[in-house]
């Protein structure tokens, strides 16, 4: 029988909050000019016409094409970062493609096993948890965060026949590790245009869950698109947890802390990358009566989030689900050379999604004309603050 998974029960916390999406566009080069969108405060630049045909983005993303792929005979393995299943975010896009994956492959229920992670856990923990997938014959497995890269270096040389695939990292001399790696700074782009058009007071917030590279990719796309939106929009930034400490990731009420903080200082729309930590981040945004932009997932949908999705007015998506459903079946194919080597806005790896209908058409066309030009590559979105 299937091992059973923990599951964090978020919606027990107390910690019920929101976030409402903010998306700021990219400088063009031309003059500010005020508009009428959401009565923002900001002073606008001249924003990048929508294509032609506008293809606005929604929850679904690309995901591979062709013949139904028989996995009946595989047995899968997801091991998890650090808040799992029911974070309403990162791991809950991983535990979304492998679902789906087993449903579409027709892989059997006792040959799936997903185990989970502690927050700073040892890295002879990640090492054992590997291992122990790798010798009960599940194949092929994927490690979900950066987290894992250390452990696949020693682990994947020992079992060169499994695949592993790898979410946020690679492995250097791994033929048997597939790197699962995305443009976020491409979607936190889009959400900083949404956050300087929806602020009051051209004034808003990013609050990162650990200070790592990864999560500097996001403030850095964020903090480029508010001020290519708005270009004396001010930005506050701050993270939880330094890089030492992976909590940041995993506490909401130091989410809720740190946004209050931020709000104090008059930011009054905030992007949380912060993975569980963000609904103690929504909270505050919800005690505040001020927006939220999620981040990852499309939250509005989030059922730990149902009591304050009203306020959440888009999300940033970073297509982990896609990214995890594809590996499975390119595993299960013999054709992991079909998958993308970066998962960005041009396949769908990356975009964003407005449920709940709080973005217009005016500011849905500015969005739609950033993201033409970031595909073009006629704007390029630093992945460093």
């Amino acid at each position: 029988m299937r091992r059973p998974v923990h599951r964090t029960a978020f919606a027990a916390i107390a910690l019920t909050g929101l976030m409402v999406v903010s998306a700021c566009a990219k400088d063009s080069g031309g003059t500010t000019a005020s508009t009428d969108v959401a009565g923002a405060a900001c002073e606008f630049a001249t924003p990048p016409s929508p294509p032609a045909t506008s293809n606005p983005s929604a929850t679904n993303g690309k995901t591979a094409d062709g013949d139904k792929v028989d996995g009946s005979a595989l047995k899968i393995g997801l091991a998890y970062d650090i808040g799992g299943r029911g974070d309403a975010s990162f791991n809950d896009l991983a535990a979304a493609g492998f679902d789906r994956a087993i449903k579409d492959m027709g892989v059997k229920e006792e040959n799936t096993r997903e185990l989970s992670a502690s927050p700073n856990e040892d890295e002879s923990v990640k090492q054992s948890r590997l291992r122990q997938l790798a010798r009960e014959g599940f194949n092929p497995v994927v490690g979900v965060g950066f987290a894992y890269t250390e452990s696949l270096k020693v682990v994947a040389p020992e079992f060169p026949d499994v695949q592993f695939g790898l979410v946020d990292s690679a492995v250097e001399g791994a033929p048997n590790v597939t790197p699962l790696v995305f443009a976020e700074q491409e979607g936190a782009f889009l959400a900083g245009v949404v956050a300087a058009y929806q602020s009051k007071k051209c004034h808003v917030g990013f609050i990162g869950g650990v200070d790592i590279p990864l999560i500097r990719k996001f403030e850095a796309g964020y903090v480029q698109g508010a001020k290519a939106a708005a270009p004396k929009i001010v930005v506050e930034k701050k993270y939880i947890t330094p890089a030492t400490d992976f909590t940041g990731f995993q506490d909401p009420a130091k989410g809720l802390e740190t946004a209050k903080g931020l709000i104090d200082k008059g930011a009054d729309v905030l992007y949380p990358a912060a993975g569980a930590s963000g609904i103690g981040v929504f909270s505050a945004v919800k005690q505040a009566g001020v927006l939220a932009i999620g981040c990852d997932a499309d939250q509005y949908h989030q059922p730990a989030l149902a009591d304050t999705r009203d306020v959440i007015v888009a999300s940033s998506l970073k297509r982990v689900d896609v990214a995890v459903y594809d590996f499975f079946r390119a595993a299960a194919s013999n054709d992991l050379g079909s998958l993308p080597k970066v998962f960005d806005l041009k396949v769908d790896g990356i975009g964003y999604a407005t449920s709940g209908g709080k973005i217009d058409s005016k500011l849905q066309s500015i969005l739609e004309g950033f993201k033409a030009q970031i595909i073009e590559g006629k704007i390029k979105v630093a992945d460093k603050p």
